[in-house]
């Protein structure tokens, strides 16, 4: 990601309508899992720490964090999140079966190579471990936000579940989530690629007003999305466990 976004990131994430419905809907997730803070967690690539923060405000103890980012390493000293090791997602600093839980939160997409990537999780996963995976959704909604992100690509299901499949890992449970918002935010990134505006970052386009509105139809999208179904979302969730 570029050094800029990280900054705007940790500015605007503890009260960001999308990162407050993400982390509740997390939260969700590893509650239905079932593990306590006797498991040990490892979230590759932490960014500037919202997945940690998560993860220690429910308890959870034996929490490392990976970030090939020194500058993302940085923030989240700063917020008193870690240990945070510099490494490469593709080759990490672990042993094997080191982790009973892996949350690959909107990582795999930065990746040259996503296989390599998974093939490490699935070497670092405990044989009873599961993994939490999201991804961006849809390449129809390539805009500002995967550029500045130096994303390499957006999925669809189909190729998800192939790169996972192939990588030692089972999918368990899967499904798309923010598509109440999904027209709204295609028609908003083709506008921001018409118009050009001096943004650096989707998160600064929001306001109290709008940031209210859409926090209550994320808050929506997210409780119905697991049971929905739904065939498109601006992001798909995955669960996995190692084969």
């Amino acid at each position: 990601m570029e050094i800029a976004s990280y900054a705007i990131e940790a500015a605007v994430q503890e009260t960001h309508w999308w990162f407050v419905g993400r982390r509740r809907l997390f939260e969700k997730e590893l509650r239905r899992m079932g593990f306590d803070n006797s498991h040990a967690v490892l979230d590759v690539g932490t960014s500037t720490g919202t997945n940690l923060a998560l993860l220690r405000d429910m308890g959870f103890r034996r929490v490392t964090g990976l970030d090939m980012s020194e500058e993302a390493i940085v923030f989240c000293a700063s917020k008193g999140l870690g240990p945070v090791d510099l490494g490469d997602a593709c080759a990490m600093p672990f042993n094997d079966e080191s982790f009973d839980l892996v949350l690959a939160t909107d990582v795999i997409e930065h990746l040259d190579d996503d296989r390599a990537g998974l093939r490490e999780i699935s070497r670092v996963l405990t044989p009873d471990g599961k993994v939490l995976i999201t991804v961006p959704a849809f390449p129809s909604l390539w805009g500002l936000q995967d550029r500045v992100s130096n994303h390499k690509r957006r999925y669809r299901v189909a190729s998800l579940l192939d790169a996972v499949s192939c990588s030692g890992l089972k999918p368990i449970t899967h499904y798309h989530f923010n598509y109440l918002l999904f027209v709204p935010i295609w028609l908003a990134r083709r506008l921001i690629d018409v118009f050009k505006p001096s943004v650096q970052h989707e998160g600064q386009v929001n306001n109290p007003a709008i940031n209210w509105i859409l926090s209550k139809i994320f808050d929506i999208d997210t409780s119905l999305a697991p049971h929905l179904g739904m065939p498109f979302g601006v992001s798909i969730l995955l669960i996995c466990e190692r084969k």
